[in-house]
């Protein structure tokens, strides 16, 4: 197949989802084109790295003046900031001239803040139809359901600015994505749980066959357990982008109400916080003589494999949790919420995982791992065993060649007709 992934952010090892995907369809024989968006220098070597895989990259700048700007025009319209945030009418253009220029079987778009490309390219192709050749199918992967997301953020978040972000774009985020799940003859998600609330939003498609989930896989390859590697002891770990609002309310909520609690019972506990972009509060907690900040890692892997637990003390989120599954591929045992696993689907609780809800249940498992080390290498090798069962990608991307295909014949013969 010829496939053009649109994508409004560079794909790459953190947003690691779509560059496996795009690695492995390339992988698979398939010719990938790729248009996406940079906003520093670091993102347009992401873009450069891509081409080893990829027929043809390109990428348009976007700094993150522009986006604000983009977010402010949405203002006075019903479509939500998030929609606009990466609008660059170059790229749109660019996206019609590749289509024609490489004859495009079909287009994959990702994200709410690529929605609108997906949209533009129907419109745009109006003027190119005289040519004879019909718009290629384009599948939106919505990924998460933003509006979801934001439901709970609204309410939840510890932060007064995203609670009032979220509750602006509440309202305009459910209509929109309503609105998308009609325009599309297949529309992607993470999770059983991101379809259903798709699904449930006012005026929605009545169509669940047309929603598919297409979870989050894991590079079992790179993340592996590492021999090499020494287990620091009483050493735990919570990982994820520090300045995304979901894991930014997950630390503060470990640090305040969980970390109390395993302190008391055991002072010599060690909280490492891995990941870019910390805030300021989240900063502030390497105060505690016991924890480390370290702002971005050139490589997460070494963290994973040293730490005796990880933790994902989820509060609210949508989707799947890169952290949970990364963790896991390790051999790194985790203790989680059950917001944080509820996508495993299949996974054994206490067995595969350990799961609490409360502050206090989850400190005494975390504590419960951390005095037994035959526990943890159960817990350990369990969750690898999971994880090369359910998320490989190379399996995960042949069940989305096969989802291509039907939409790629589906669409020959409604032209047909």
């Amino acid at each position: 197949m010829n496939i053009l992934f649109v994508v409004p952010y560079v794909p790459n090892l953190i947003r690691a989802r779509s560059y496996n995907i795009i690695r492995k369809l390339a992988e698979h024989g398939n010719q990938v084109h790729v248009i996406t968006l940079c906003s520093n220098d670091g993102e347009r070597k992401s873009a450069e790295e891509l081409k080893k895989y990829c027929r043809s990259v390109q990428f348009f700048s976007m700094p993150t003046w522009r986006s604000l700007a983009n977010s402010l025009m949405a203002l006075p319209t019903k479509q939500p900031l998030q929609a606009w945030y990466s609008w660059h009418p170059q790229m749109a253009k660019q996206i019609i001239a590749s289509i024609e220029k490489e004859k495009i079987d079909l287009v994959h778009v990702e994200h709410l803040r690529g929605s609108k490309y997906a949209l533009s390219i129907r419109s745009m192709w109006r003027d190119h139809e005289k040519t004879g050749r019909p718009c290629p199918p384009i599948v939106w992967d919505s990924v998460d359901c933003i509006s979801y997301l934001f439901r709970q953020s609204s309410v939840q978040s510890k932060r007064r600015v995203y609670r009032l972000i979220t509750q602006l774009e509440l309202g305009r985020t459910e209509k929109f994505e309503a609105y998308l799940t009609r325009q599309f003859p297949v529309v992607l998600v993470t999770s059983q749980k991101d379809k259903n609330a798709l699904l449930a939003l006012k005026d929605a498609t009545p169509s669940a066959a047309k929603l598919k989930v297409f979870p989050i896989g894991v590079d079992l390859d790179y993340f592996r357990p590492d021999p090499q590697q020494k287990r620091e002891a009483s050493t735990l770990l919570v990982s994820g982008k520090m300045s995304y609002h979901a894991n930014v309310s997950m630390v503060v909520h470990l640090f305040e109400r969980i970390m109390p609690h395993i302190w008391a019972k055991r002072p010599d506990v060690k909280l490492w916080i891995v990941g870019k972009d910390p805030t300021q509060e989240v900063k502030d907690m390497a105060a505690h003589p016991n924890v480390t900040v370290t702002g971005m890692v050139p490589d997460l892997r070494p963290y994973l494999q040293r730490a005796s637990v990880a933790v994902a003390p989820l509060t609210y989120g949508a989707g799947m949790q890169f952290k949970v599954i990364e963790s896991m591929a390790c051999g790194t045992p985790v203790v989680a919420t059950p917001l944080a696993v509820s996508a495993l689907i299949g996974a054994i609780h206490d067995q595969d995982v350990l799961v609490a809800q409360q502050p206090d249940e989850f400190a005494d498992k975390a504590i419960r791992l951390l005095d037994d080390a035959r526990l943890r290498q159960v817990v350990g090798e369990s969750g690898r065993c999971y994880v090369e069962q359910h998320f490989s990608w190379d399996r995960l991307v042949t069940q989305l060649e096969e989802v291509y295909h039907g939409v790629i014949e589906n669409n020959g013969t409604a032209l047909q007709g």
